[in-house]
This record gives C-alpha cells, structure tokens and sequence, in this order.
C-alpha cells in the first residue's frame, strides 16, 4: 500500500489479500481494550438508572450533557411550536420524505399465514405489534430529523400503540428543533430529553416517568451501542449500529468530483466513519484524493472528516469488477454505491451490502433522506447476516396450530416415537391420551 499525497490511502490492488486484510481492520475499527472500558460505564450507568430512576437521568444528564432536563417528558404545545416555527422549505423537506418514506414502508406489512394440512389441520402464522417501542434519536455532533422519520413511520406502519422518544438534551436544555419538528410532523406525542446510555437504560427497565418498552430502535455513539447491547434479552433491540461507511465501487464513467463528495459524505459524520473507493481506474483512484482536498477548502467539518479519512479511508485499484464486487462481500457495506456503466448487472453479483445505489443519479444521501427504504442499516461487516430497520422490527409473529382428530391419528405413532427418543415419557403420554 502506498500512500497518497492527500489524506486517503492509496492501494494499488495487486495484492488482493492485503486489500482484503485492510478492509477488515476497517471493519472491527470498534473493537479492542477501548470497548472493555466503555462497556463498564455502561454496566454502571444502567445500574444506577434500574436502582434510582429518574433521579439518575436526571443526575446522569446534568454531568454528561451539562444542563438539568426538568420536566423529562417535553410539552405537547413544545412539538407543535416547533413545527409552525419550522421554516417552510423545511417543514416541504419533511413532508415530502415522510410521504416517501410511508408510501414504501406501507408495501412492507407482512400478511398472516393459514395452510391447511394434509389431514385438514390449520397450520399458520399471524403477526402483532409490539405495544410500545423506544425510538433513540441521538444529537451531538449534528442532529436527525431523518432518524426520527426513518424509525417513526414503519413503528406506525406496524400499528405500534405507543411510541416513546428519546433524545439528547442541547446546550439550552432544548433538543433541536428540527428533530422536534419532525417528531410532530411523524406523530410522536411522547418525547424525553434524556440520551445516552442513561436513556437505553430508561427504556429497558422504565422509570417513574418513562415506560417500559418492548423494543429499542435508532442509533447512537458507542455507549448507546453497548447499553442496548447489554439490555438485550429485557427488551428486543433494532440492531447494534457501528460507526457510518460508505464503499463506492466506481469503471472509468465515474466523475472523481461526484466520488469525492459521496466519500466525504460519509466521512463527515464521525471520525471513526469509513470512505472506501474501489476502482477499475487507475486514472480515477489517481484524481479523487485531489478533488477530496478542493472540497475539503472551507468544509465546515473538516476536522472529523480529515480525522475519518486518515484514519479509515481506503482507495484500491481492481483489476476488474469481479474482483471488486468480492472485495466489497469480505466488507459487507453498510451503503454500497456502484457508479459503473451497467450497475444492475454489477449488483446481480453482489451479496452482502445494507443498500445499494445504482448509478450517478443515486448518491447514498437520497437515501439517507427521502428515497424511500429506510436508512437504518447494518454496519461493521453485519450485512452478511442482517438488514435493514423494518416494519416487521416492530412486530412479533405467533405460530397458529390446530389439529384434528384425524391429524392427531396420522401423526400420533411418529410423535410417540420422537418423545420416547428423547426420554420424555409425557410429551408421549399427552398423545396417547387422545388416542382412545
């Protein structure tokens, strides 16, 4: 791997096991003695909140965030002021992608299931909704009106009775405004202002003040991460959301300024985020770190996108896009953008990604915002064997099973003989007893 004159490294793809090597020291960019330390805050924190409630969220965000929340739970009248006093562009903004974003998690609903089985026995499956579900939406370094849309709308889809928000306190006291407003627009009644590990914890356990949930959804910092690590088992969680990336697999048709954006799209949100080029092009894996740097000129977040890029940016030089669509399934990427010439075909062949972006026209922040899936994806290599924030996230499913006396006959012999094989003499006897 030689280094590039910018803050990117630039691997020159001959050896595609130290590429290969590379991408995976991207992916466990999480790990090590720093999570050890950091999951005994959390145990700690989450102690103090099941013991002393909502004297230790208030306590606990008055340390961390540096301001008192009382009252916890933000007024009704507070939601609708900041909708009306949401600019008009914006408040079109967040009609139009909650438009979008409901339209497509509506297709989402899952149907109930009724078979009817050889001997006329009813086998099936019907789903349900939780009866109330914590919606993290984290603040910081920048906020989200996005995630609350992006985890809202498919609890509402999914008929979820009881929604709970919980978001970090601002400097004033207030969380931001625009999250407020997109809280309302979404139809969110119940909003605390309460974040961190503290607020998994209130969720979890529930306090005098905020309920008890069934499931935890949106993502967080590394606290937040591990606190919905640790109450899992208590309380169903969405998923544990690493730090963002982005893998943009780019032929000789891709512009390096419109790759250069969408690496520094990613890397803007955190300096522990992953931009990763891999390319075909010699002539583009040359060009993009220094269109990276003119856009860098003036970034109002240079400090943590630099700070993302020299520590987690990658450029690798393919010798042909079947190598580069193996390179991107050992990452499995949360967002996977393909600025090829024929991106459908190149996504046939693509098996582990969060969500693809086929073509120029779709940088991974329409996604982000109002494309329609949601944005709530899997990370750090977890697309092998997961997905995204979903309807069904907010459901449970419960098997159906109806026997008849017929059924019951057919089926008895082999029942009987399964139980005895396994020492259970009354899972036998139960059938037994039905024979006569």
């Amino acid at each position: 791997m030689v280094a590039s004159p910018t803050t990117i490294t630039l691997a020159c793809l001959r050896d595609q096991a130290a590429a290969a090597a590379r991408l995976e020291a991207i992916a466990q960019r999480t790990s090590g003695e720093q999570i050890i330390q950091a999951a005994a805050r959390v145990d700690a924190i989450l102690e103090r909140v099941r013991r002393e409630g909502d004297a230790a969220l208030i306590a606990l965000t008055e340390e961390f965030d540096g301001v008192r929340p009382e009252p916890l739970r933000i007024p009704q009248q507070e939601l609708a002021a900041a909708w009306e006093q949401c600019p008009a562009h914006l408040r079109r903004a967040l009609e139009l992608a909650h438009e979008r974003i409901l339209a497509f998690h509506r297709h989402q609903r899952p149907s109930d299931l009724a078979v009817t089985g050889p001997h006329g026995e009813l086998l099936g499956r019907r789903w349900r909704p939780v009866e109330r579900a914590g919606l993290y939406v984290p603040g910081g370094r920048a906020s989200y009106p996005s995630t609350v849309l992006m985890n809202a709308v498919p609890a509402k889809v999914a008929g979820v009775g009881r929604l709970v928000m919980v978001t970090p306190p601002g400097p004033t006291g207030q969380p931001n405004p625009t999250v407020l407003a997109a809280a309302h627009l979404a139809g969110i009644e119940e909003i605390y202002r309460v974040g961190g590990a503290q607020a998994i914890g209130a969720l979890a356990y529930g306090t005098a003040s905020i309920p008890r949930v069934d499931v935890i959804t949106g993502p967080g910092n590394l606290y937040v991460t591990l606190a919905k690590k640790a109450v899992y088992g208590q309380v169903a969680i969405d998923s544990l959301a690493g730090p963002s990336e982005v893998l943009v697999i780019a032929d000789h048709t891709a512009r390096p300024e419109q790759v250069a954006a969408d690496l520094l799209a990613q890397a803007e949100h955190d300096p522990l985020a992953a931009a990763i080029l891999l390319t075909t092009s010699e002539a583009l894996a040359r060009s993009v770190p220094a269109a990276i740097e003119a856009q860098l000129s003036g970034h109002p977040r240079a400090a943590i996108t630099r700070a993302a890029l020299e520590n987690w940016g990658l450029i690798v030089v393919c010798e042909d896009l079947d190598q580069a669509a193996a390179l991107s399934d050992c990452f499995a990427p949360e967002h996977l953008e393909l600025l090829v010439e024929e991106p459908e075909a190149l996504a046939e062949r693509i098996q582990h990604a969060g969500a693809i972006f086929l073509g120029p026209y779709t940088p991974e922040a329409v996604g982000d915002y109002l494309a329609g899936p949601n944005h709530t994806l899997p990370t750090s290599g977890t697309a092998r064997f997961a997905g995204a924030l979903s309807v069904e996230t907010f459901l449970r499913h419960t098997s159906l099973i109806r026997f008849n006396r017929q059924a019951l006959h057919a089926t008895a012999e082999a029942v009987v003989a399964l139980a005895e094989s396994e020492g259970l003499h009354s899972h036998a006897e139960s059938v037994r007893q039905r024979l006569d």
